[in-house]
């Protein structure tokens, strides 16, 4: 049944606060450890668990969404991941020991495993092509912000209140979210006879499992290298066998069919993941620069990232008209550049490099990183048919998880590389100087593969169509 025209709108908001809660929450805790550790009675490092065991389950139940979404209806799975979330989130936030608040952390990471694709594919389904574009710059900026404020937040909550409010706060944003999903969300049948791929889901879990959490060993990895690449070459031989299960399958966990459209392979696979690494790995190593080079504290450096964020929110203003203006093939290409440039600008950042002038940095990095995010978002979905909406939904989703974690990785990598072929004891200027510039020129040599893309690529979504 094809969407009626607007009913999108109130949809994407609802389904974007939800993913904001669990964005928000994946990084929230970040300036929380110290506290949670003495609360526990262990180590600031042992409380990275509570950060792995997250990521990873997020990671190995997100394929599973599409299945569940397709079998029980997608409104049904999505109450059901965000009602899982939000116990969990009591769980963490009542947690007495490690172990408690390791388990709380797993279930906590099965629901927004789940929501995230599913809501993606709600959004999905309520909109029409020349929606597409609103739809997705509506559900993306969670995606945006929570990455760059939910330290700060977090950093405020644990200072002035408890780090367990982190957590509790999501009891209530949880029941309103489900509140307004029930209104808003029209219901859907799911499809009984959809049979559950128990092999394609096992390998697939196993493979992102181990991959992602090979690259978070290998972003703290000192000598000892021998298990985080053990680990991720088991995830890429797993991932082998499943790519060959999935595409041999009769009734597959995820249909691969969506890699073969072009605007979905160079969003979510091939150009638009490389950005997505360099876009992930910009707000991870800003607060470190500020701490470690500039001796800002947590809050003093987070507060500088809100104007990153301000560039963020102001480019949402323009994006549509822009990209309906000059079309994703020029926006991608282009942009894509300029966020490669802007990434490279942060090399130059400095203590006495005037404030005015890291304001204009961070304004413009966070400007085009926002207009390229959308647009990779958008044009992913400008050639998927309604048969290959949920697999792509979760490819995507599943891609993006990658990017982000590679991001984190490489970034970490980057640094620790500069500093020993300095012989240094620990990260300097000259170390963040190397990594922006190794990311941005990264950046910029990945837009360039968007030149493949035909001049009217995604003019259904802008409106360009025959023009």
């Amino acid at each position: 049944m094809e969407p009626q025209q607007g009913s999108y709108r109130l949809i994407a908001l609802v389904v974007a606060s939800t993913f904001f809660m669990a964005l928000l929450d994946g990084v929230i805790i970040n300036t929380a450890l110290p506290q949670m550790a003495a609360s526990f009675g262990v180590r600031p490092v042992e409380l990275s668990i509570g950060v792995t065991v997250y990521m990873l389950t997020v990671a190995m139940f997100m394929p599973l969404s599409g299945w569940a979404a397709d079998r029980f209806g997608a409104r049904r799975i999505f109450l059901l991941a965000i009602l899982v979330f939000t116990l969990a989130s009591l769980g963490c936030a009542s947690a007495s020991n490690l172990s408690q608040f390791a388990l709380a952390r797993a279930i906590q990471g099965i629901g927004g495993g789940m929501m995230i694709p599913i809501g993606r594919l709600i959004v999905l389904g309520h909109a029409r092509k020349s929606e597409l574009l609103q739809a997705t710059a509506l559900i993306t900026w969670p995606a945006l912000f929570a990455p760059v404020i939910g330290p700060v937040i977090g950093g405020f909550i644990t200072e002035y209140a408890s780090w367990r409010w982190n957590f509790l706060l999501n009891i209530p944003l949880g029941a309103i979210g489900m509140t307004l999903v029930a209104l808003v969300v029209p219901g859907q049948a799911g499809k009984r006879e959809r049979v559950l791929d128990v092999r394609g889901f096992l390998l697939t879990a196993l493979a992102l499992g181990m991959l992602l959490f090979g690259l978070e060993l290998s972003a703290h990895a000192r000598q000892n290298w021998q298990v985080p690449l053990a680990l991720i070459a088991a995830g890429l031989a797993c991932g082998t066998l499943a790519v060959r299960h999935l595409r041999r399958a009769t009734n597959p966990l995820l249909n691969l069919s969506p890699f073969g459209v072009q605007t979905f392979a160079a969003a979510s696979l091939m150009a638009g993941t490389y950005i997505q690494v360099a876009i992930a790995a910009t707000p991870y190593l800003l607060p470190l620069l500020f701490q470690l080079v500039f001796g800002l504290n947590a809050f003093e450096a987070g507060s500088f990232l809100f104007i990153y964020f301000a560039g963020n929110l102001l480019m949402k203003t323009v994006t549509t008209p822009v990209l309906r203006r000059f079309g994703f093939r020029t926006v991608l290409s282009c942009n894509g550049t300029l966020v490669g440039l802007s990434i490279a600008c942060c090399a130059l950042l400095a203590r006495d490099a005037g404030y005015a002038f890291i304001a204009a940095v961070l304004f413009f990095a966070g400007a085009t990183r926002s207009m390229q995010f959308t647009a990779i978002n958008t044009i992913a979905y400008a050639d998927i048919n309604a048969a290959q909406r949920s697999s792509a939904s979760t490819l995507a989703a599943m891609m993006q998880q990658i990017g982000m974690l590679v991001g984190v990785a490489l970034a970490t990598l980057l640094l620790n590389g500069s500093s020993w072929l300095r012989a240094a004891g620990q990260v300097g200027p000259e170390d963040f100087r190397a990594a922006f510039m190794i990311l941005g020129v990264m950046a910029m040599i990945a837009s360039l593969r968007f030149l493949k893309l035909p001049m009217d690529a995604g003019a259904e979504i802008t409106g360009r169509a025959g023009s």
